[in-house]
């Protein structure tokens, strides 16, 4: 039951990510929506992490649903990013408005590692996630130290 509900969820998410630029309002607005994604996609691979890391203990149907979040919350925040939300007060590094189309590749590689994960996470396999999380886990680094403040 959870599974049909976590596919609901994906496919939703899926819908609004690719038409929300066009439904901001305001700029705010956008500002607010890639920071609530991002900080619901954290929470979910956070919880991963800590599985991964042995700070709490391994649990694969845990590991399976967070992974599933991860996915689909990752195609999400990047339509937050609309040119009129420069001007405003956030952890963006101005430089980045400059370099969109590294920043669109960088979320690609992000998108692509976050497929990996929910497929190791499809397999139980804690080693596979250890993997996986290690290298999604890099791939949010490499954004961040680039274009976050």
């Amino acid at each position: 039951m959870k599974i049909r509900h976590l596919f609901a969820l994906a496919v939703t998410l899926g819908m609004v990510g690719t038409s929300a630029q066009a439904q901001f309002q305001k700029p705010e607005d956008a500002v607010k929506y890639r920071q609530g994604a991002l900080f619901v996609m954290g929470q979910h691979f956070s919880r991963i992490g800590a599985m991964a890391n042995g700070r709490t203990p391994f649990n694969a149907e845990a590991a399976q649903q967070n992974a599933a979040v991860v996915l689909a919350m990752s195609k999400l925040p990047w339509a937050g990013f609309t040119p009129d939300t420069q001007s405003l007060q956030s952890r963006v590094e101005p430089k980045m408005w400059g370099e969109m189309d590294k920043v669109s590749a960088a979320a690609d590689r992000f998108m692509g590692e976050a497929v990996k994960l929910d497929a190791a996470a499809k397999t139980g396999n804690l080693d596979a996630i250890k993997k996986a999380f290690g290298d999604t886990a890099a791939s949010c680094k490499a954004c961040h130290d680039a274009y976050r403040q």
